[in-house]
């Protein structure tokens, strides 16, 4: 107990938390928020689907919506008049899926935070200047902003933003309405951009991609409720819950029962079959085994009596779906198995609906997720 003491009062105090938070619309809870701390330093990314209530969390946290109940705190103190709400969210700059910019050019944009904020104009200049010569659009300085591209217009939001020096950078859906090409090389900029920077930012998106590529931890929020926070590689690849799981991308979900344990692996029943999983449970324990389609191996059927030290789930193709370079293989394997291959594994292994073929993985590519439980009728 004395170390985890130690350990705690070593831990650099949080620069925005959220206590007991609650919005409620006509009545109805929006958002129920406990408990959420976001760290010095760190890319804090709330990820889940349309109408989870990310954008109501952002504007909470941002103090643009005043909460039902609760408290949201800035180094440790929360405000207690409009006066200091006012004062702290001149310490926090956001930028939103609409780049919002105000009528002039790209520098009287990119320095209007800082004037916004009391730096005087020749600072504020050399910092919208450093910042639109880091974010590549320096030569853009004197261009009036009606003139921009839409991935042009967000850098200079970025750049804005950035050049007031914000506590907190609050990052909602700023890539959704930009195609595919000027979304990645943007994501790409901005990662470095935080890494350097060392900007306390939190990103709000439903692109899991933009998540696993920017945050340092995932905060999963369904219908308005945090289901799961933790670094990527944990939500992502182990999720806790069946609902987390099918958010992140675990499209296979098999329900099983767990026949025995031991020395880390479980074995568990599934369509009649026996896998092998690395983890924990219980014998009897009713669970789902969790497999990404890319963590799967297609395979031409073993001779009979053939031993492995893999799984193998036996079974035939029911379709393909092309996606880009890969196919998306759907299968029977006593139970339904999707499964991501190349081009190339598809011409090998002749893959058509009606092909036998089977499924192989090892223990420590899936993982158990314990069922949800179910409300009595």
């Amino acid at each position: 107990m004395a170390d985890e003491s130690v350990a705690r009062a070593c831990e650099p105090a949080p620069v925005l938390e959220a206590r007991d938070l609650e919005v409620q619309y006509e009545g109805r809870a929006a958002l129920a928020v406990p408990a959420l701390a976001v760290q010095p330093g760190e890319v804090l990314a709330v990820i889940g689907p349309n109408g989870a209530g990310k954008s109501t969390l952002l504007r909470a946290l941002a103090l643009l919506t005043r909460p039902t109940r609760g408290t949201v705190r800035l180094h440790g103190a929360a405000p207690e008049t409009e006066a200091e709400r006012l004062a702290w969210r001149r310490r926090m700059a956001c930028v939103f899926q609409e780049s919002l910019l105000c009528r002039g050019s790209v520098l009287y944009n990119a320095r209007l935070g800082c004037r916004l904020r009391g730096v005087a104009r020749g600072e504020a200049n050399r910092r919208a200047r450093d910042w639109l010569d880091r974010l590549d659009i320096a030569a853009l300085a004197d261009r009036a902003v009606d003139r921009l591209s839409g991935g042009e217009a967000q850098r200079v939001s970025l750049a804005r933003a950035f050049a007031a020096a914000p506590d907190v950078l609050f990052l909602d859906e700023p890539f959704a309405a930009l195609d595919a090409p000027t979304r990645d090389t943007l994501l790409d900029d901005l990662g470095r951009l935080l890494a350097a920077a060392g900007t306390t930012t939190v990103l709000i998106t439903h692109d899991r991609a933009e998540a696993l590529r920017l945050a340092d931890r995932v905060a999963v929020l369904l219908e308005g409720r945090l289901a799961e926070v933790g670094p990527p590689e944990r939500v992502f690849g182990s999720p806790a819950s069946e609902a987390v799981a099918r958010f992140v991308g675990v499209e296979n979900l098999l329900p099983g029962r767990v026949l025995s344990h031991g020395d880390g692996l479980v074995v568990v029943e599934v369509g009649g079959r026996r896998v092998t999983v690395a983890g924990t449970a219980a014998v009897g324990e009713r669970v789902l085994v969790g497999l990404r389609p890319e963590d799967l191996t297609l395979e031409a059927p073993m001779p009979r009596g053939a031993t492995s030290a893999q799984n193998r789930l036996a079974g035939h193709v029911l379709r393909l779906t092309p996606l880009g370079p890969l196919w998306r293989v759907s299968l029977d394997c006593g139970v339904p198995l999707t499964v991501l291959v190349t081009r190339p594994a598809v011409a090998t292994l002749g893959l058509e609906p009606g092909v036998a073929i089977e499924a192989t993985f090892k223990a420590t590519a899936a993982h158990l997720v314990r069922r949800a439980a179910r409300v009595a009728r």
